[in-house]
This record gives C-alpha cells, structure tokens and sequence, in this order.
C-alpha cells in the first residue's frame, strides 16, 4: 500500500457550513509531511495479516520484507505463493537471490491490470478504512503506527478472506412455488 502521505484523510462525518448546510467541508492540506510505503502479507484461509512501513519501495526494502514474512509464517508451510504485481522491484537480482535460498517460495506475478486477482487489494481497502480514514496525521511515524494498531485490530478479529462478489451486489432471490401466499 502505498505511497501514503502524513495528511488529512477524508471521513464521512458531515460538517455544517454557513454558506452550505448540509454539505462536508475538508480543509485543504497538501500534505508534505512525509511520506512512506506499507508492505503487507496476507493468508486469506485465515485472514492474518502481516504489515510493516518502510521510508522507500526499494529492492533491499523488499527483500528485508520477505525476510519478515519468512519468519512470521509456520516452518510447517511447505509452499508459500507471493502474488505480486510487476513492479521491477519484484524481478530484482537480490529478489532471485532470495528465493534460491528459499526454496519453499514463488512468485505468482498477476497480470497487467489485473490488480482484483490479488486478494490482498481489498483488504488494503480495509486497512486503509480501519487506520486512514478521517484522521489527519503530522508525520510518517503517526501513519506507521495507525496502520499497526488497524492490522492488530483485524488479527484479533480475523476471518477467511472470500474472493468473489460482496454479498450486497449479488442479486436478491426471487421467491419460489413453496411460499405462502400473501394474504389479502
């Protein structure tokens, strides 16, 4: 997840204005107070998530983060399967490095614009809801620890991630023969 800025995030709290009732007003703030990146690891059979903030999206960023994820994952795993999009970072040498010495690693690199086939992209969205969304933070250090305290919360409350459609899309179920007629 990332870029994310130390700025003021949008809510959905209504505020009352003189000249428009009514309306959300945000006060503009262009955020220039720092600035990092989330990695993040997710197991959607069990819904644990794993974070960690870094001050740049580099190849020894990257590789220190599989390291992390190397050591929060069971020894048991016999495979772990890393979706990632295309970013050359992913392809580096010290990245092919990494997972000769890993063996029960491998990389699934998702197609161009195909970002809905990762299932760690909603639950960004989550993420971002849980510890962003309106609030407004004075440094990247604020962020880091927002985005902490929301992957705790959603690890003491997990659940097996389901890809699909969201339950509201989903067309209601028309009733069949074996309901009673409405009573006039």
């Amino acid at each position: 997840m990332g870029p994310e800025s130390a700025k003021t995030y949008p809510g959905q709290a209504v505020v009352e204005t003189q000249d428009r009732p009514g309306r959300a007003k945000l006060e503009i703030d262009y955020g220039r107070r720092g600035k990092g990146y989330i990695f993040g690891a997710f197991q959607p059979a069990t819904g644990e998530a794993f974070t960690r903030p870094y001050l740049g999206r580099s190849t020894v960023s990257w590789v220190a983060f599989l390291e992390e994820v190397e050591l929060w994952l069971p020894a048991e795993t016999e495979r772990i399967y890393a979706i990632v999009d295309n970013l050359s970072t992913h392809r580096a040498t010290d990245v092919l490095l990494f997972l000769l010495t890993h063996p029960r690693w491998e990389m699934v690199f998702q197609p161009k614009y195909a970002a809905y086939l990762n299932l760690i992209e909603p639950w960004w969205k989550v993420l971002r809801s849980l510890a962003l969304k309106g609030r407004r933070f004075e440094s990247w250090e604020e962020i880091a620890q927002a985005v902490e305290r929301a992957t705790v919360y959603w690890n003491d409350h997990r659940h097996p991630f389901v890809w699909g459609r969201r339950r509201r899309h989903q067309p209601r179920r028309q009733p069949g023969i074996a309901l009673p007629p409405k009573a006039a």
